[in-house]
């Protein structure tokens, strides 16, 4: 204990006495473990309001839904098959047109008992059941088509008063609920020009009598069927030893459609899995850029710490010892940073997780298990511990004699970088050596600007993508959602960038510090070193930037679209303009970053630096 105690009062006084740099340290970390808790907490956002309404509904194990009455038998099939404890239904469903207020919109419509079933009973969210004249609308369908209980609506020609407003766990909400007509259904950005006659497009879910069902299309009826399983855990089984008993003969009907539960609850829940994936997708990219940031601030204080090596050593210290006093501080602060963001992803999660009108309850605030926190934690420490590990190694393995004398350490030279920049602008001249000077360095401001540009050229598709018409098959209300996620992994994948320049730029004055006296002794004023300073940056910023739009940029989004299923190729690509002034804006933007750390590592008196040789 008196070992570990040494390093942890060893690792808590250096943070102590820098504490502007740990606040540096714990901001990289933060970003990353918060955004990453935010995505596996998001794993199962709408899990429990779905549960909500198939307990509230008596919600069905199995859907069993038949094109035309020619699937009757094999609904009856189904019905009698080995494992089902009982079922509601069969229940007539027309294909149909409603009308209100001027809108109209594709339906289905099924026919309903005006007595509760015993499985699948829709559970009002507001008014009354179906009744003789009287129209329920499922709910999220009703929020997007403007209808509350007491508005008269047209159901193909026929007038019928909004009797109510209900949820159901047999199908997802609007606008992803399941096709049960033989003509099929549509979604996304197409129009009617583009549909075969009888097709829906987009269809919402209605309720009303089985006889006001039949009188609307008698010759076209599809039905629906739900089912009671004696092991609903084994739904998914269900369906395939029984979608393996029905027969589609030449010319004749399809069979019968076979839901399980856990199919349904995925289709209800899709908004939460693609929000999941953005923010998953977001935490490695802030992960990246937290490395960055770590590496610099690693490699700047352990050149700070150089004296404190030698004395460490001095008085006994092994190289082992020194190597984990130096990577206690930043593991330390990795833990801290994990624990915080933990507790901020997962109070911030409610905000990205909307239960919508078409579940009842809302996620609320997610619990942590266990492989949730220690996930977070691992890959805190893991972050930490890949950019500190190495200059920790290196450091603790430098003679005793040297890091006490801490002599200076003379500049690279090379022939080609000097006949380029002789002719240059001093503050060109200066800015060039100085990014020749740390080539890891330069790749590093480079691949950090490279990832968030790459990141704010996704977000400029998927939100023009959002922004369409029917764009997602998604309702406006979803779209919404998933642009809140966005929005979110943006400002913090900005505000870490931001920092990452600062953090890069403050370290070079640093290591330059002398470099720079000498060259204002020589003649250089305070504002070209300023400017040079300041240059250094905007050179790897603009190869960063161009990098980042493509390739890195292109390689993300068709990521995305692999990870998530989507289709890349209705996605627009932004217009050569907008990427240039992408381009233009980071240059710019961290030029004015880098600026005020530059300015302020310039005012030191020549005297007083050179002294310090």
């Amino acid at each position: 204990m008196g070992r570990v105690l040494l390093i942890g009062r060893l690792a808590v006084r250096d943070l102590r006495r820098r504490p502007v740099e740990a606040a540096l340290l714990l901001l990289a970390v933060l970003a990353a473990t918060t955004t990453l808790t935010l995505g596996l907490v998001l794993r199962n956002a709408a899990g429990d309001p779905y549960q909500n309404t198939r307990e509230a509904t008596s919600g069905p194990d199995v859907v069993v839904s038949a094109g035309t009455a020619a699937g009757l038998p094999d609904l009856e099939r189904i019905a009698g098959a080995a494992g089902v404890s009982g079922h509601s239904g069969p229940f007539p469903v027309a294909a149909a047109k409603i009308e209100a207020g001027g809108r109209v919109s594709d339906v289905q419509a099924v026919g309903r008992d005006t007595g509760a079933a015993a499985i699948d009973q829709p559970a009002l969210v507001s008014g009354g059941w179906v009744r003789d004249g009287g129209v329920v609308l499922e709910a999220a369908f009703a929020a997007a088509f403007g209808v509350t209980v007491g508005d008269r609506v047209t159901v193909n020609g026929r007038s019928f008063d909004v009797a109510g407003v209900a949820v159901t766990a047999s199908m997802a909400p609007y606008p992803g609920s399941s096709c049960l007509v033989a003509t099929g259904c549509a979604s996304g950005p197409v129009t009617d020009d583009d549909l075969p006659p009888g097709v829906l497009r987009t269809p919402g879910l209605v309720w009303l009598t089985g006889a006001d069902v039949r009188s609307l299309a008698p010759d076209t009826l599809a039905y629906l069927m739900s089912l009671k399983l004696a092991a609903p855990g084994e739904a998914a089984a269900f369906v395939a030893a029984n979608d393996e008993g029905s027969t589609i003969a030449p010319g004749g009907p399809l069979p019968p459609r076979i839901q399980p539960w856990q199919e349904i609850q995925a289709d209800a829940t899709e908004v939460a899995g693609d929000s999941q994936i953005l923010l998953m997708i977001g935490a490695w990219l802030l992960g990246l850029l937290a490395v960055a940031s770590l590496s610099v601030l690693v490699g700047g204080r352990m050149a700070d710490q150089t004296r404190r090596v030698g004395l460490l050593k001095a008085v006994g210290g092994t190289p082992g010892l020194v190597a984990v006093v130096l990577l206690a501080e930043y593991l330390l602060v990795a833990v801290v940073a994990a624990a915080a963001g933990l507790a901020i992803g997962a109070l911030s999660a409610p905000l990205l997780t909307d239960a919508g009108a078409g579940l009842l309850g809302s996620a609320g605030t997610p619990g942590l298990t266990f492989t949730t926190i220690g996930t977070v934690t691992a890959a805190a420490l893991a972050v930490a511990a890949l950019a500190t590990t190495a200059p920790a190694l290196r450091a603790a393995r430098s003679s005793t004699v040297g890091a006490l004398s801490d002599p200076a350490r003379p500049p690279r030279r090379s022939g080609w970088l000097i006949a380029v920049s002789a002719r240059l602008p001093v503050p060109l001249l200066l800015a060039l050596r100085v990014a020749a000077r740390r080539p890891r360095r330069f790749v590093l401001a480079v691949t950090g600007v490279a990832v968030t540009v790459s990141g704010v050229y996704v977000v400029m598709i998927l939100d023009a993508f959002l922004s369409g018409p029917s764009s997602t098959g998604y309702g406006a209300a979803q779209n919404d959602l998933l642009r809140r996620v966005l929005l979110t992994w943006t400002v913090i994948l900005l505000l870490l960038a931001a920092v990452n320049a600062v953090v890069i730029t403050w370290a070079t004055v640093l290591d330059n510090r002398h470099t720079s006296a000498l060259a204002r002794a020589l003649g250089a004023t305070p504002r070209e070193m300023t400017v040079a300073l300041a240059a250094a940056q905007a050179i790897p910023a603009l190869l960063g930037a161009v990098l980042g739009v493509f390739p890195a940029g292109f390689a993300l989004f068709e990521t995305i679209m692999a990870v998530t299923g989507g289709d890349g190729d209705r996605a627009t690509v932004p217009p050569l303009w907008q990427l240039s002034a992408v381009v233009l804006a980071t240059v710019l933007v961290v030029s004015a970053l880098t600026a005020i750390p530059a300015h302020f590592g310039t005012r030191r008196p020549v005297t007083e630096a050179l002294r310090a040789v």
